[in-house]
């Protein structure tokens, strides 16, 4: 499932993305035009800063970029920043399936589905 800081991660990358000007956009604008707290926006956009995904601005006319073209964020690169590394406390992976018991087959199956999806 996806959280409601991840959602709106998606539909914030999505406004900045959108933005075709070279110009930082500020939280609140971004917050204003998703109807939500240019608190919250600003602290989602700490996340995106971190992940790699943003890059911050400082100053009067600050606020937030893409850090890299939108075509090679992956949506798996904005739940991992929003929500941390999705990891199952499974077994390792294993070439052989059958060396593991038939629970940690099925959720390496699921581990391996969630990912490539």
């Amino acid at each position: 499932m996806l959280s409601q800081t991840t959602v709106t991660a998606i539909r914030a990358l999505v406004y900045i993305a959108g933005e075709r000007g070279a110009h930082p956009v500020p939280p609140t604008e971004v917050a204003d035009a998703l109807a939500g707290s240019p608190a919250y926006l600003g602290k989602i956009h700490t996340q995106l800063v971190k992940a790699g995904l943003l890059r911050a601005h400082r100053g009067v006319k600050g606020g937030v970029t893409l850090d890299r073209a939108a075509s090679s964020i992956t949506l798996l690169e904005i739940v991992e920043a929003c929500q941390g590394r999705i990891l199952g406390d499974y077994c390792e992976p294993q070439d052989d399936r059958e060396a593991v018991c038939a629970f940690h087959r099925a959720m390496q199956e699921v581990q391996e589905g969630l990912l490539e999806t």
